[in-house]
């Protein structure tokens, strides 16, 4: 703005006639003085509006500032949000935004047992707004660009590198702490205050995931083929614990009807009245004998009933 002023001025200097008016002499010298008076005065009204514009400056809502001064280089102060004052041209301002920001990575490592795997890892973080300064020096606006892929990538490796592939998915939550943990001791020495570190992504390799699958359909049927082997086992059980019932069940009938030759009437009555009931039941017209339904239950039919009974019990 400046240069502008002073272009305009020259303009204006050439513009006016160096012998001064024709008529009078002393109407030239007056008007030249008058001209440079203004060109003056407004050169430096131009100055003060220049500079009144570039002395403040405006600080947003969750960002702060440094300034940088051409005599002194950083001034240690950081400055708060609203309106801040400044010199112009000596002084410079850098504005921070303090505000929790995400950053994502995803990197390719080997765990304890020399498995491949893919781990993706998010963070939130922020600079410490009383580091600013330094933060300026040593690292620049872009700070996180800077350090934060290079000490994600390193933590994420050293921490998987100290578990087998399978403690990765079973200890998850602790593999997660351990990066966290290892990343906020990394950051704080540059000054970055991390306030979330989660794992938001991790796989293995193609074989790696083949061999669990086959891993669990063998572990699966082994146990299947366990239970096979108990089903048999009980089912031998059964069979065994139903023969010796039978057994037992036919040696107690050979005795009550050697003892008590009645028991075998009862359930002669027993049967034919099952064999009546399912007879009557029925739609359908039975032509039968009745002996060989056991419904003869007069006459001599028990005698010869009894007469076989003991013929093949001897």
């Amino acid at each position: 703005m400046a240069d502008k002023l002073k272009e305009a001025f020259q303009r204006l200097s050439k513009n006016i006639p160096k012998g001064g008016m024709p008529s009078g002499g002393g109407g030239g010298g007056g008007a030249a003085k008058a001209a440079t008076s203004a060109a003056t005065s407004l050169l430096a009204a131009g100055a003060l509006g220049y500079g009144a514009y570039n002395s403040v400056y405006s600080v947003d809502g969750g960002h702060r500032a440094v300034v940088f001064n051409r005599l002194i280089g950083m001034k240690p102060t950081v400055y708060s949000e609203g309106l801040n004052f400044n010199i112009p041209w000596f002084e410079r301002p850098y504005i921070y935004d303090i505000r929790t920001r995400p950053c994502n990575l995803q990197t390719l490592t080997g765990s304890k047992d020399l498995q491949m795997v893919t781990i993706g890892v998010r963070v939130l973080h922020k600079p410490d707004q009383n580091k600013l300064v330094w933060i300026y020096q040593r690292l620049g606006k872009n700070y996180d660009e800077r350090i934060l892929p290079s000490l994600m990538n390193e933590c994420a490796k050293a921490v998987v590198a100290r578990y087998n592939a399978n403690e990765l998915l079973t200890k998850r939550d602790i593999v997660s702490a351990d990066v966290k943990r290892e990343l906020q001791t990394r950051a704080k020495l540059f000054n970055v205050i991390l306030e979330d570190v989660a794992i938001t992504h991790l796989s293995f390799s193609p074989e790696y995931s083949r061999a669990v699958e086959a891993k669990q359909v063998a572990q699966q049927e082994a146990e299947r083929a366990k239970y096979i082997v108990i089903g048999a086992q009980q089912e031998k059980q059964t069979i065994i614990t139903k023969a010796r019932g039978e057994a037992e069940s036919a040696t107690l009938i050979g005795q009550s009807v050697k003892k008590n030759p009645g028991f075998m009437k009862l359930r002669r009555i027993d049967a034919a009245r099952d064999i009546a009931d399912i007879v009557s039941g029925s739609g359908n017209k039975v032509y039968l004998n009745a002996d060989s339904l056991l419904l003869n239950l007069l006459g001599d039919a028990d005698e010869k009933f009894e007469k076989t009974v003991k013929g093949r019990w001897r």
